[in-house]
């Protein structure tokens, strides 16, 4: 065997065994909620020291000093995602089943007039504090109805041509979605709502999470099969592709330690990513989470990561309306799980 071989056997060894080693987060406290009832997202209030949770018909809210659950904001059927806007002292909830946004007070989690009407099966959210808009999006129909994030009020629709996903922000007026059904991320205006640019992710295939640095105008894309893509923000120009876990709902990047992570609901597992330089990308490691953690939030502040889920039962049998059940989810059993380093 040649020196040459042999080297190059070491160094994809080396690769190998670096990309297995543990990640460098573990768990650090498991927050019961209990309750029945399906999740989706989560979202850090780190002004406010909350956490709000996704679950069912209603949002569950943590204090982050004490991880004690602390309230509910109710009658929210299907919600998705939740956004909030400590200027103006309140959030906006999206409720897949009424296809409606619920906008509620900070401090006495009470709704505030009606639920606004969206487009079909409102899904994620996002507050964009350049344009002080917050965009509601539709992962039926293509489009996000947009809000005044002072006031709630309507403002526009912008036509995004896709079921869209996970947003993310250049601060400068610019807003990027993942369009799930075209294996797309696109850029769109914040303040005249038309898209400047779509870039296709190919070879990565139904994106949903997606995380952004403005510092090196990286995105990167979670796709459902099991690639992470990343995408210079500005030429649309693809920058890497490396292996994700399996059901990866979620991504997320922090600046300070430079790790992208993925929440992988399938496989059970965070896939945490380092960026070496702006060209140069790893796997650190696979840290296990649980079944059906599907979903991330980042504390920008402590720099914890959170993630949500419940213990699984058998599925109900098929039946012609609903030919591949979910498992059943077991009472109580519903916690969020936050880690850190």
């Amino acid at each position: 065997m040649n020196k040459l071989l042999i080297s190059s056997l070491l160094t994809c060894s080396f690769g190998a065994a670096q990309a297995q080693q543990a990640a460098p987060y573990h768990l650090l406290h498991t927050i019961p909620i209990g309750g029945e009832g399906g999740w989706d997202y989560l979202t850090v209030d780190p002004a406010g020291k909350r956490l709000y949770v996704s679950h069912g018909t209603r949002v569950e809210v943590v204090d982050l000093q004490t991880r004690k659950v602390i309230g509910t904001i109710a009658n929210t059927p299907g919600v998705h995602g939740i956004e909030v806007v400590p200027a103006a002292g309140r959030g906006y909830i999206t409720c897949g089943r009424t296809n409606t946004c619920v906008v509620f007070d900070l401090k006495t989690l009470q709704p505030i007039g009606a639920p606004i009407p969206t487009g079909p099966k409102p899904d994620a959210l996002f507050y964009d504090a350049f344009s002080k808009r917050v965009f509601l999006f539709s992962n039926a129909g293509g489009n996000s109805t947009v809000l005044d994030g002072a006031t709630g009020a309507v403002v526009g629709t912008a036509e995004l041509g896709g079921d869209v996903e996970a947003p993310a922000s250049n601060g400068q007026g610019t807003i990027f979605v993942n369009l799930e059904d075209k294996g797309e991320v696109i850029a769109f205006d914040a303040k005249t709502l038309a898209v400047k640019a779509r870039h296709s992710l190919a070879p990565g295939e139904e994106p949903t999470g997606l995380g952004f640095d403005p510092r090196t105008h990286r995105l990167f894309s979670a796709c459902a099969n099991e690639k992470l893509v990343v995408t210079d923000s500005k030429t649309g120009q693809q920058v890497a592709v490396l292996p994700i876990g399996k059901g990866a709902d979620g991504a997320v990047f922090d600046p300070t330690t430079g790790n992208v992570i993925t929440s992988n609901g399938a496989s059970g597992t965070f896939t945490v990513i380092h960026q070496d330089s702006p060209v140069k990308y790893r796997v650190v490691g696979n840290l296990t989470t649980a079944r059906g953690a599907r979903t991330i939030a980042l504390d920008p502040k402590t720099h914890h990561l959170f993630t949500c889920t419940a213990d699984y039962g058998p599925a109900p049998a098929p039946t012609a309306e609903n030919p591949h059940p979910r498992p059943s989810i077991v009472p109580g059993t519903f916690r969020v799980l936050e880690y850190g380093k």
